[in-house]
This record gives structure tokens, sequence and C-alpha cells, in this order.
């Protein structure tokens, strides 16, 4: 663990130097296509009038760029990132191609800086774990080590890119990592750690949106609407999300090479611009807006209608570009909305913050990322409670309505199961004597040879009885000594044929088979039983290892599914109504 965290310290490092040089480069780009000079600020396309023509072509011609770097550079970048990262990890063992650490970043500056409405997080999250990956593959490291060094680059970019460490470590956890453990849980927080104190000399130290909420979350019919808010904002989750594979499949049906998906959905894009111009872009401006209270109605309805769309229908054309911005400026536009209704007692921009957490906690299904987010980026603490509210709200809504999320869905569609469900493992807390066959038959030593399978009148009857019901299916049998100390085991097939010329269970005996402990956990047995590649072990007691306890067998690492599967599906009532007895009657 201590070399793992040693190494994301530098991958941190270089996940910060990559999410400032994306951004430089969507800044560059937006500048040459836009307004026609060389200058790495991030500008809003939309800022300015410009000729339609500009708008409407620029993004096909960036969709055809990426067209081409795809088909003949890597397939690896098309999407926005995160989905394609949850892949490496889970299907190729945390291990990314050099070439999409250059390409990914390159194909989403195109892609944003000739308009598209996308946001720069999932392809520096893709990058920076490309930079861990790539690190990783040099070193001689497991692929759970792997993994970690992955997860690290990813989220060390995405906490530079947003200034968002906490955010940056739980969509980590929720999202990328599976488990929560130390061995991964550290490594990246040195990343993230290290990548935001290199993010103030690269892009400064102040939050992205910043907003003041000093009178958030004190009125309880605030809370209470936040719950309309968040149901509004899962409602909309669903309805983006519906949208974005509703174009994937449409795509997919069209009689053409994929290569020329991103110009027809910067088609879309362009159309949209026409109509709504600050839609174009990352819409950093548009956001901060929103968040302050300045939007216009105009402005609230346009992004709110104009925004889905062309993100929902571009983004299924395999273009290249993130999914956080865009929900970022649809949920504050929702919530803005909300805003016009809602009590206006709050602070300017309350609303437009709790449909960001609404929509972001429904969209990527991750409730506490969505809050967590919006309080970082905008540093509007006191309204903790509501955005909670609004967010868990959001997520609810979205469970009941759709299977997966818009991050799992793709994955999914190429035929892999992925769940994001957490629970404790039951076999982390069973122990091994308590599922265990605690009276196992077993041999002496010096039994003679052959012994019957059968209990009935042979050596197993007399030590077991001759209604004992084991053996007939016991496949291991414990072999003890003069004085009940274990020796070794002899398998059943050993008994069943056993080899010319062996005259005494001696002579079969494996003196040196797996053995478990009664205090082992029953996980800690399956490891076991996977590594031996075997199905039964003896138990040794817990005060003297020489000592048999029980037999354990694969069948009984099942014991502990199905008290599970008993807490989580048998219904009872153990404080149920008290049924008095009646009295009896009396007889005059």
């Amino acid at each position: 663990m201590l070399v793992t965290i040693a190494c994301a310290i530098p991958i941190g490092a270089l996940g910060a130097l990559a999410a400032w040089a994306l951004l430089s480069l969507i800044g560059l780009i937006t500048n040459l296509v836009f307004f026609g000079r060389v200058s790495t600020e991030l500008v809003a396309p939309g800022s300015v009038d410009h000729p339609a023509w500009l708008v409407l072509l620029a993004p096909v011609v960036g969709g055809l760029v990426i067209g081409l770097m795809a088909r003949y550079g890597s397939e690896k970048i098309r999407g926005h990132g995160m989905p394609e990262a949850i892949e490496a990890i889970l299907m190729r063992r945390s291990r990314v191609e050099p070439r999409v650490a250059v390409l990914k970043p390159v194909s989403a500056a195109v892609s944003i800086g000739s308009g598209g409405p996308f946001g720069a997080e999932g392809p520096i999250i893709m990058t920076g774990g490309a930079i861990g990956s790539i690190l990783a593959q040099h070193l001689h490291l497991s692929a759970d080590e792997r993994k970690a060094l992955m997860v690290s680059g990813a989220a060390a970019g995405m906490a530079a890119t947003f200034n968002a460490p906490l955010a940056s470590v739980l969509l980590a956890v929720e999202l990328l990592l599976f488990e929560w453990r130390p061995r991964s849980f550290l490594p990246v927080s040195a990343a993230v750690a290290v990548a935001v104190i290199l993010r103030a000399p690269l892009l400064g130290s102040e939050p992205i949106f910043p907003v003041s909420m000093s009178g958030a979350g004190v009125d309880p019919w605030v809370d209470l609407l936040c719950v309309l808010a968040g149901v509004l904002g899962g409602l909309l989750a669903v309805v983006v999300t519906a949208l974005v594979y509703f174009s994937e499949d449409t795509f997919a049906r069209l009689p053409i090479h994929w290569m020329w998906w991103p110009a027809i959905g910067g088609l879309i894009i362009g159309v949209g611009g026409l109509f709504v111009p600050r839609a174009l872009g990352v819409g950093y401006d548009v956001i901060d807006e929103l968040l302050t209270g300045r939007a216009t109605i105009s402005l609230i309805i346009g992004i709110l209608v104009v925004k889905s769309l062309i993100w929902g229908l571009s983004l299924g054309s395999g273009t290249s570009g993130g999914v956080l911005a865009p929900v970022f400026m649809i949920g504050a536009a929702l919530g803005a909305l909300e805003g016009l209704v809602f009590p206006s007692s709050v602070s300017p921009g309350f609303w437009a913050l709790c449909g960001l957490a609404a929509v972001v906690g429904g969209v990527m299904r991750s409730p506490l990322t969505g809050v967590v987010f919006s309080l970082e980026l905008t540093h509007a603490w006191p309204a903790l409670l509501p955005l909670m509210i609004a967010s868990a709200s959001a997520y609810g809504v979205s469970a009941l309505l759709l299977r997966r999320s818009v991050l799992t869905e793709k994955i999914a569609r190429r035929g892999y199961h992925l769940s994001r469900e957490y629970d404790v493992d039951p076999l982390e807390v069973l122990l091994t004597d308590e599922v265990m066959h605690p009276t196992p038959v077993t041999l002496g030593i010096a039994d003679p040879l052959p012994v019957p399978v059968s209990v009935t009148g042979s050596v197993l009857a007399r030590r077991h009885g001759p209604a004992h019901d084991l053996a007939p299916l016991q496949r291991l049998f414990p072999v003890l000594d003069t004085a009940e100390r274990l020796v070794g085991v002899v398998p059943r097939q050993h008994l069943v044929h056993p080899p010319a010329g062996a005259n005494t269970v001696e002579s079969l005996l494996v003196a040196e088979p797996l053995v478990v402990r009664a205090d082992d956990t029953l996980r800690a047995v399956a490891s076991r039983f996977a590594q031996a590649a075997v199905s039964a072990a003896p138990v040794l007691d817990r005060e003297d290892p020489t000592r048999l306890a029980g037999l354990i067998t694969a069948e009984h690492l099942l014991d502990g599914r199905l008290r599970d599967l008993a807490e989580e599906h048998h219904r009872e009532r153990p404080f149920g109504p008290r049924r008095w007895p009646k009295a009896p009657r009396v007889r005059g």
C-alpha cells in the first residue's frame, strides 16, 4: 500500500498538469474558431454574435475531425469518458493504451472548442486515468494496485479541473473503485491532494462559481419544497438519460460508418446554436449567471430546452465530451425556472443550486457526489441540508424509474453486468464454526483397507453409528491418530478406488492438506478454496490447532448467502399487535 501511495503522488501532479493543458487547449481552439485569435483563455462561443454559417458549420467540422481521429487513431476516444474508464477498470484490468492519453484530450478540445455543448471532466477522467494506468503498467503491480493508480490519475484530473477534492474522491469511490478499502482510498486521496495543491499556481484556488447562501436552509417549508425540486430534477434526469440512448440507438441504425456520426451530431449542435448561441461550449459563464440569479427567463428556458436537446442528441453520436458541465447547466436552469414559482425569501440562485445538485444526483446516480460537487463549486456551505434533500430525492426517482444510469447503460449494452450497489459481504461476517459440520465422519490412521463407502457394517459405522447420514455424501475424510489429533485427510475417491498395494488408511494419507481455523471468516475460506482448487477442508479448533473441530465444504459457504437473502426478503413483525387470550366464559 505504501508503494502505491508513493506512486500516486507524481500521478496526482501529472493529473493537474493534464487538466491545465486540456483547459488551455479548449481555450485555444475556441478562440481560433470563433474569435480568430491566439489565446488560451476560456471563453464562451455564444458570448458575442457570430455569422450563422460559422455557428452552423464549426461543430460539423469539429465532428469530422473527431470521427477521423477515432477511426484512424483509437476508437476508445469516442464517448464521454466515464463509461470508457469504468470498462477499462472492470474488463481490461485497468490497462489503457498510451495513445488514448494524447488523443482523448485533443479530441475533447476539438469537440468543445468547435462549439460542442460538453464538459471537460469526462475527457480529463479518461486522460488522468490513462496517465495512471501507463505508469502502473511499467511497474510490477497487481490488477488492483493498477486500478488504484488509474483511478488516482482520473480523480486528480477531476479535482484540478473543478477545484473539488472531496467530490473527486467521492466520485472515485461511487463510480470507479467499486470498493472502499485503504489500499485504494489512500492513493486516490494522496493524488487528489497533490493535484489541488498544484492547481493554485496553474488555475487559481478560488471556487469555480462563488455563491453567497447565508440564508439557505433555515425555513422548514423551503426544505420541504426541496423534495419537490429533487423529484422534478429526478424526472428531468430520466428524460435526458433516455434522450441520450434514444440518440445512440438512432445513430446505430444509420446506414453509414460511425466515423460520420459526430459530424451529424455537430449539425444538430449548430442548429441548436442558431436558436440559443449560449448553449454552445462548456458554458461556465451561463452556469455562473444561473447560480447568482442573474439569468433572464429567455436564457433559462432556452438552456433548459435547447441545451438538453443538443447535448443528449449529439452525445449519442459518439463524439468526445463530458457530461458533468452540461448536467450542471441543465440542472441549474431547471432550478432557476422553479425559483420563479418557489419562495424568493432565500438567497438568489438558491433554487438553481438545488436543481443542479438534484439533476447531478439523478443523472449520475451518485447523490453524495452531487451534493459535495455543488458545495465545492460554489462554497455555499449553509445550503448543505437542502442540497442533500434535493439530491437524495432525485436519486430515488431515478432509481425507481431507470434500471441504469447514463454512465452504466452503455456498459450494459456491450454485454457486461455492472452493479453500483454496495453492501457488506455476508461471507465476511460469518465464521467457519457457525456453518461447518461439527461431527464429520473420520478415519483412523491405522484403519485397514478396503474401507466401505457405505456406513452400514463398516469402520465408519463403528465410529459413528449405523444411522449416520453424512458418509454417503462426504467427499473428504479427516484422518486422526490414536491421540485423536488431525494428521491428514483422504479424499473419497481414494477410498472408493484405492491404488494397488494400499492396505491401510495411512497409505492413502494426504499429510499436508488445506486446513482452516474455526474463527476464519467464510470469505477467507472461500479465497483459500479458490487458491488451492479444493471444495472441502478440515476445521481446526480455536484453542488447539491439532484438534479437529469439524469439516467445511463449498456448500456450507452458501449458508452465508442464504442468511443474507433471508434478511433481505423475509418480512416479520417482532413487535406486532399482541393477541390477548380470550377470557373463559363462566357458565352459571
